[in-house]
């Protein structure tokens, strides 16, 4: 396990709220100043090797974020020991990460949301099937979670 703390993200494709998570994350940790680690992971496998989806990316960089480097990838076995905390962005992906966490797991499993005081036990809804109103919603979500990690880690 990592020695400071690491995060990972996760939904179920990695092309829309986990990169948008990890974006926001990672420039709020480097506004601050602090050393967290962190990455996104999919629940499945769809969209291994794919960039973000480009309306999740329009919407980061409309917010001065750069994720068009981000890359998706699948959950693995190894992120339950690797990652201090595993987030999922809703109640499915959550549900999911408790039925296949190993007996190892090391890491604390939690929803994304639970982060943010008045928002716990809340999911960010998938804004894959909606139109850029759905991004912009997902990205003030991220974005408050994004805030109260680096308070907590500061």
């Amino acid at each position: 396990m990592s020695a400071r703390p690491a995060i990972l993200f996760v939904c179920l494709g990695n092309i829309c709220r986990s990169p948008m998570a990890e974006g926001a994350f990672r420039a709020a940790v480097q506004a601050a100043g602090i050393a967290v680690d962190m990455d996104s992971a999919g629940i499945e496998n769809w969209y291994i090797g794919k960039p973000p989806d480009p309306r999740a990316d329009a919407t980061a960089r409309d917010h001065g974020v750069d994720i068009s480097g981000l890359r998706a990838r699948q959950l693995n076995k190894h992120d339950f020991t690797g990652f201090t905390h595993i987030l999922a962005l809703d109640l499915e992906a959550l549900r999911h990460l408790r039925q296949i966490a190993p007996g190892a797991t090391t890491a604390q499993i939690a929803l994304l949301l639970d982060m943010v005081p008045g928002r716990e036990g809340r999911g960010i809804a998938d804004p894959y099937f909606g139109d850029e109103e759905g991004f912009i919603d997902t990205w003030r979500d991220v974005t408050m979670a994004a805030d109260a990690l680096v308070a907590r880690f500061s």
